[in-house]
């Protein structure tokens, strides 16, 4: 009776975990290239490889050392030679900068000095040659400190005004702007002046009869120096009467219209003493007669 042999099927053996990284496994196996690997068996075999064996090979390496060992050497060695040279350059340099410095700084002192002796010179001259008016002479020139009563004036830009805008506006109407511009500045100077005012000052600094008051960008210069808001503009006079003139004048209706249509901030107010400083550099004018018999008088202008 036939007999059924049994099953010997078994399961395919489990795939390798690197399977799908032939290419990997191949380079890693294979990091050599088979004729750089035959090449090496065979100096191997032959004794080649390894350090020179011959002393006239050993010869010749150990000089080939020394030749680098020697531009090594040479290269440090000039390294910490020069090293000096230029930590020397970099400190004369220094020196010489700190002592253009301080000739500048000396220079800088000089012209100071001399300008206040000039001022003090021309202040001396308006006293001396002013006559029974010298005092009155030297006030309206700005030749001397003033103080006493008057009123403090401040202008400044709207809130959160933006800077840039137009340029400074015209007498015939307003910049749409909230920027206090030369223009008005000039109004203010011009109607405390015609409301009494003996003296002005804007930020500390003096105003005279020949001051200058520009725009130069964004900036507001008064005789050449720029100010910045906000703008306070102090007035010797008659405090309460300088006060109620220029509100009531064109120039005052003029900065309230600026207050009201640009949101401008003003505000005006008696003081019972005010300083003011005298003006930092004078223009001294003269006038001298013609010849006799040849008319009238004619004016000459000199600076001192």
């Amino acid at each position: 009776m036939s007999q059924q042999s049994p099953d010997r099927s078994t399961a395919p053996p489990p795939a390798r975990p690197d399977a799908s990284m032939s290419l990997l496994n191949n380079v890693m196996d294979h990091s050599l290239d088979d004729g750089y690997a035959e090449a090496s068996a065979r100096r191997k075999a032959d004794g080649s490889a390894g350090l020179p064996r011959t002393l006239k090979s050993k010869l010749g390496l150990a000089a080939g050392l020394v030749v680098a060992a020697l531009v090594v050497t040479l290269g440090a060695a000039e390294a910490r030679i020069s090293a000096p040279v230029v930590a020397k350059e970099r400190e004369e340099l220094i020196d010489r900068i700190n002592a253009e410095t301080e000739a500048a700084d000396t220079l800088e002192s000089d012209v100071d000095k001399l300008r206040f002796d000039v001022s003090e010179r021309q202040r001396k001259a308006l006293e001396q040659h002013g006559g029974d008016q010298g005092q009155l002479v030297a006030l309206l020139a700005g030749a001397t400190p003033v103080e006493g009563p008057g009123v403090k004036l401040i202008v400044d830009d709207a809130k959160d005004t933006a800077q840039g805008g137009d340029g400074p506006r015209e007498a015939s109407g307003f910049a749409d702007t909230g920027r206090v511009r030369d223009r008005d500045m000039q109004r203010v100077v011009n109607g405390l002046w015609e409301s009494g005012a003996e003296a002005i000052a804007i930020n500390g600094q003096r105003l005279t009869a020949l001051s200058a008051i520009r725009a130069a960008g964004d900036a507001i210069l008064v005789d050449n120096r720029p100010l910045v808001p906000p703008y306070t503009v102090l007035a010797v006079g008659d405090g309460k009467k300088l006060a109620t003139a220029f509100q009531d004048s064109a120039d005052g209706l003029y900065l309230q219209a600026l207050k009201d249509s640009f949101d401008i901030r003003t505000s005006i107010s008696e003081q019972a003493k005010v300083q003011l400083p005298a003006a930092p550099s004078l223009i001294v004018r003269t006038a001298e007669p013609k010849a006799a018999g040849s008319g009238a008088a004619e004016t000459e202008k000199g600076t001192s």
